[in-house]
């Protein structure tokens, strides 16, 4: 079986997240694709996190109508910070009859090389990468760079959780650009200023 991981915050998730899951799903083709809220992002400890009861709810509202969209609560589950390297050894361990594909998006590419023991990481999966318009990519070492696939035709967004958020606090819309399910979730718990 061949399944995608996508891994992130989704603090919330967006059309441009499930956009590159369907283009990956399609395009690969994959079988699966488990979405993975990271429960510690290493990245993101200097900032405030939207508590994960509420991260996870709004990604199986956005999935709940597309069957080989599934959500894995393997970081979440464990302890400490979300190491990507930590996330698809386990996976491998666990199914190790499933082929695991990492899907990024351009942004994420560019920072590959400075991932927690990256070279690792690409002993378990292929990446599976979608561009992002104003992203410009430097070129990645030869080793990552076979290791990278790009979605090719692909459509590109200049969504992000981000500016999710920024809309939400100044009192924007933000329909169409997160599913009607997350939007009203956001409202009736008050998140993101709403």
């Amino acid at each position: 079986m061949k399944v995608g991981i996508f891994g992130g915050t989704f603090d919330p998730i967006h059309m441009g997240h499930l956009l590159l899951a369907q283009q990956a799903l399609e395009e690969v083709p994959l079988d699966h694709v488990w979405f993975i809220p990271a429960s510690e992002p290493p990245h993101k400890q200097d900032k405030q996190i939207t508590p994960s009861d509420h991260r996870v709810r709004m990604v199986e509202l956005a999935i709940e109508n597309n069957p080989a969209f599934c959500l894995s609560r393997i970081e979440l589950d464990r302890q400490g910070p979300s190491y990507t390297v930590d996330t698809v050894q386990e996976l491998a361990e666990t199914y190790p009859n499933h082929q695991f594909f990492l899907l990024v998006g351009a942004d994420m590419v560019k920072d590959l090389p400075h991932w927690y023991k990256i070279k690792k990481i690409l002993q378990f999966v292929q990446v599976i990468a979608l561009g992002r318009p104003g992203v410009d990519l430097e070129p990645l070492a030869a080793d990552i760079a076979a290791s990278v696939t790009w979605i090719s035709g692909g459509i590109e967004t200049n969504l992000s959780s981000t500016l999710i958020r920024h809309r939400v606090a100044q009192g924007k819309t933000v329909r169409y650009l997160v599913p009607d399910s997350v939007c009203q979730y956001m409202k009736e718990h008050g998140l993101y200023g709403t």
